[in-house]
C-alpha cells in the first residue's frame, strides 16, 4: 500500500458541494464544471469529495452517496479521489465509506466522531472499527474547532497500528504544533497533511506531506509555487507568496464567524463557476465581505 503523501501529493482541493439557488439540491452540471476547472488549471494534485469544504455535515446520506458516484465518473481517473465519510455515529461511517470502496475511491478522509464528545478511548474504538470494515487507505481528520474533541497524538499512535490508517489531516490552526507531535509518534509510512491554508509552511517545516487546501480552488497555481519553491530550499521566494496569499486567505472569514465556506464559494463565483449558496445554516457573505473578496482576488491578479 502506497503512502498517502504519494498517492495524494502536495495539495488535496477539498471540493465544494455546488447547490442550486434554493439550496434544495446538488448542482451536478456546475459539480462538473468545478472539476474540469480542478483538473484544467492543474490546481490539484488530488480531490476530497463531500469533506468540510463541501458542507457534508448538510448533506442528505443519500446525496453524498449520489456526489461520490458522479464524482468518480466525471474524474475518470485523472486525479485520485478521497471521500470525505465521516459522520456523527460509527455506524453510519461505516456504511459511507463501503459506498467510497464500492466505487473505487482511492482513500477515505474520516472526521473524529462530533457532537458527543467521545473519550480518546471513544475515539480510538471509532477509528479501529471504521479501519477494521474496509480496506481502503484511512486519513484521520482531526479540527477540534468544529468537533468538540482533540485526536490526542497517543492515541494517533495506537491508531497507526493498522494498516490502512496511513495518515492524518491536522487543522493546524487550533495547535499550530502538534504536527510535529504525530510525526514523532508515528512510524515513517505514516503521513501528516496540514489542513489550514494560512499554515502551509509552518506545517512543512514540520513534516507535513501538503496541505487539504480549500483556497486552491482560486489560488492553486500560487499554492503549488510556494510549495516547489520551498521544496527547493527558496525559502524566502516561498514566504513572498505566503504573505501574499495570507490576506486573501482571512478575508474569507465572516466578521464573527469561524467558517470560511460563504467566502470560499463567493470567491469562486468571482470566478465565473456558479457553485451557488452554502447550505443554511450558513448564510452567503455579506455585501461587504464580497467586496473585501473581490478586491484580494483582484490584488493577487485571480480577476
Amino acid at each position: 500500500m502506497k503512502k498517502l503523501g504519494e498517492l495524494l501529493k502536495h495539495i488535496i482541493v477539498p471540493m465544494v458541494t455546488p447547490f442550486t439557488r434554493d439550496g434544495q439540491g446538488i448542482d451536478f452540471k456546475v459539480t462538473e464544471k468545478l472539476i474540469e476547472h480542478l483538473i484544467f488549471k492543474n490546481y490539484c494534485d488530488s480531490i476530497l469529495v463531500a469533506g468540510t469544504t463541501g458542507e457534508f455535515n448538510t448533506l442528505l446520506y443519500d446525496e453524498r452517496v449520489e456526489l461520490f458516484k458522479f464524482v468518480k465518473k466525471v474524474v475518470a481517473g485523472r486525479r485520485p479521489l478521497l471521500a470525505g465519510t465521516g459522520a456523527a455515529s460509527t455506524k453510519e461511517t461505516v456504511s459511507l465509506i463501503k459506498k467510497a470502496e464500492e466505487f473505487g475511491y482511492d482513500a477515505a478522509m474520516v472526521v473524529a466522531p462530533y457532537f458527543c464528545k467521545p473519550t480518546q478511548e471513544g475515539i480510538f474504538m471509532h477509528f479501529k472499527t471504521i479501519a477494521q470494515s474496509t480496506s481502503l487507505p484511512i486519513m484521520l481528520y482531526n479540527i477540534p474547532l468544529f468537533t468538540g474533541v482533540n485526536i490526542d497524538p497517543l492515541t494517533v499512535n495506537r491508531l497507526a497500528e493498522f494498516k490502512n490508517i496511513l495518515g492524518i489531516k491536522d487543522e493546524a490552526g487550533i495547535n499550530p504544533t502538534q504536527m510535529t507531535e504525530y510525526a514523532r509518534v508515528t512510524p515513517d509510512h505514516f503521513t501528516v497533511y496540514n489542513g489550514d491554508d494560512i499554515m502551509v509552511l509552518c506545517g512543512m517545516v514540520q513534516g507535513a506531506a501538503g496541505v487539504v487546501s480549500g483556497g486552491s480552488h482560486v489560488i492553486g497555481d500560487k499554492m503549488r509555487n510556494m510549495i516547489e519553491l520551498f521544496l527547493a530550499g527558496k525559502v524566502k521566494e516561498a514566504e513572498k507568496i505566503h504573505q501574499a496569499l495570507d490576506p486573501f486567505f482571512k478575508s474569507l472569514g465572516p466578521v464573527g464567524g469561524v467558517n470560511p465556506i460563504p467566502g470560499l464559494k463567493a470567491a469562486i463565483e468571482f470566478m465565473g463557476i456558479p457553485v451557488g449558496p452554502p447550505r443554511l445554516p450558513l448564510v452567503e457573505s455579506t455585501k461587504e465581505e464580497k467586496e473585501s473578496i473581490k478586491r484580494h482576488l483582484i490584488q493577487l491578479s485571480i480577476i
